[in-house]
């Protein structure tokens, strides 16, 4: 488990992040994957079913933002805008908006909806909204190894869900980014921005969009330094559920949960963390429109 350095690494792209090493071993007992991430239409049913208000469609509250206007504790969530020239790839809020009005209703803000788009994987999902579904399916959102063990497909030290080729014959294998980050997408893969889920092809175990198109939550809280935490014990990790407690060095007062597989904004220009050992992080209260999740299930329980 864990991430080797790539071939051609620098500073912000082709690097695997350092939270992602030393390599370490893990053992997983057996469970059942959902075959893609949750879609709007699956998410709508629970919705229906329930009654279920997400997050971004809450009004903030003002005993957990002591410090913010009034005016500005509005529902929404986090939506990348891309700019109309080049920044500095140093300052993420150069692509990244609070909008009001997103939801997973209305992805990009409230002129969007999610009308023909059924089987995209839903988005502007906070982590208790993405648990809340799992609990109401009868599953639950996989540990960090979990995940890890299922993407790789039965693959071993491989860069890639598929390999250790980006684009084996030419052909592409995940929804990624393609042009000038963060300003231009081309959509040479075919693709500009989310799409639908299963456009790609399956991993080993046949379990699509494992690598691009969306984020994906995974149970364990973030700690850069967990992986060393394991390694140090001298023996193989037996079904690791992640650290007690979070911590961010570069946001020590934020909860963070880890997110993994990387989204249609990965490039190697900036963020390469659709190669399959590395890790994300995000605050467990914010939505984004390229984080979503999927679901697991233990053996011995129905498929």
């Amino acid at each position: 488990m864990g991430a080797q350095d790539a071939l051609e690494k620098d500073t912000v792209g082709m690097q695997a992040t350092h939270d992602s090493r030393p390599i370490h071993q893990v053992y997983v007992d057996g469970f059942w994957m959902d075959k893609t991430d949750v879609t709007n239409e699956q998410f709508a049913e629970f919705v229906r079913a329930t009654g279920y208000v997400t997050v971004a469609e809450r009004k903030p509250r003002p005993e957990d933002f002591p410090d913010a206007p009034p005016e500005n504790l509005v529902a929404g969530a986090v939506v990348f805008s891309p700019p109309h020239h080049d920044v500095p790839l140093d300052n993420q809020y150069q692509w990244w908006s609070y909008v009001r009005g997103a939801n997973w209703r209305h992805p990009a803000g409230p002129k969007s909806d999610v009308r023909r788009r059924e089987k995209f994987p839903v988005v502007d999902v906070a982590y208790q909204d993405a648990e809340a579904y799992a609990k109401w399916a009868g599953k639950r959102l996989p540990t960090e190894a979990e995940w890890e063990f299922a993407a790789r497909g039965g693959l071993s030290g491989k860069r890639f869900v598929w390999g250790d080729e980006f684009r084996p014959h030419d052909k592409w294998m995940a929804n990624t980014f393609q042009g000038h980050f963060p300003q231009q997408d081309t959509g040479a893969d075919g693709h500009i921005g989310v799409t639908a889920v299963a456009e790609y092809p399956a991993n080993g175990y046949g379990l699509f969009d494992m690598a691009g198109n969306v984020w994906q939550w995974v149970s364990d809280w973030y700690r850069p330094d967990y992986y060393q935490q394991l390694a140090s014990m001298g023996a193989v990790a037996r079904n690791p559920k992640g650290p007690t407690s979070p911590y961010d060095p570069s946001e020590p007062a934020e909860r963070k949960r880890v997110m993994r597989g990387g989204s249609f904004l990965c490039t190697d220009q900036y963020c390469s963390r659709y190669m399959v050992g590395t890790r994300g992080k995000g605050e467990v209260s914010t939505g984004t429109n390229h984080l979503g999740f999927r679901c697991v299930k233990d053996v011995g329980t129905a498929r």
